[in-house]
């Protein structure tokens, strides 16, 4: 059973992706065992960026003063980052996109996501503001935890590694960008966000 009082866990989802991943429902799977005082939240985010960030910060926003951390994978890792560096809290970022801004330029036009069925357009003001966001040197790297797997085949790890030095790293050779074996890499990511909080 969850206690109210325990520390809040807030999950960011990737680029067209959605609280109904396949991360979240590991995730929502293994919490009750591994701590089970820890609650989970996960915002719907949208292919907005400042709508995203906004949820994003209101998800952290509800747990008031209670121990929080963020785990946020591809894009939502880059969210993960930005409130990071604005609220100073710790963030483990799972096959992070370093650069969206530049990476979604060769997606730009029509989209579908998946999960939740929406047909959008992705244009030049969302690459835009994804740009203004960057927190460039304001992020703590102490704050920092970043999971990646060198075979992703959607974003290159060594591009978050650059960007983040000094951060604490786990660097699995092979994967891909969903972030093979996911649970392995739980409880390390539990201990970094709530050191000293719970057990």
């Amino acid at each position: 059973m969850t206690s109210s009082a325990g520390p809040l866990l807030v999950y960011l989802h990737g680029f067209n992706s959605s609280p109904k991943s396949r991360k979240v429902s590991e995730l929502r799977d293994l919490l009750p065992e591994l701590a089970p005082e820890v609650e989970l939240v996960v915002p719907e985010l949208g292919f907005d960026p400042e709508q995203a960030l906004t949820r994003a910060s209101e998800a952290v926003a509800s747990a008031g003063d209670r121990p929080v951390g963020l785990i946020g994978s591809s894009m939502g890792g880059f969210y993960a980052s930005v409130l990071s560096a604005r609220l100073n809290i710790r963030a483990a970022l799972v096959n992070p996109a370093a650069w969206p801004c530049r990476l979604l330029q060769d997606h730009l036009g029509p989209q579908h996501n998946p999960y939740t069925g929406e047909d959008y357009e992705l244009t030049p003001a969302h690459t835009a503001k994804l740009e203004a966001m960057e927190p460039g040197g304001a992020v703590d790297r102490r704050n920092l935890f970043i999971l990646v797997q060198t075979a992703d085949e959607t974003l290159d790890y060594r591009e978050v590694l650059a960007k983040h030095p000094g951060s604490m790293t786990w660097i699995q050779p092979g994967g891909d960008h969903r972030f093979q074996r996911f649970e392995r890499v739980v409880p390390a990511i539990l201990a970094f966000l709530f050191r000293g909080s719970f057990r």
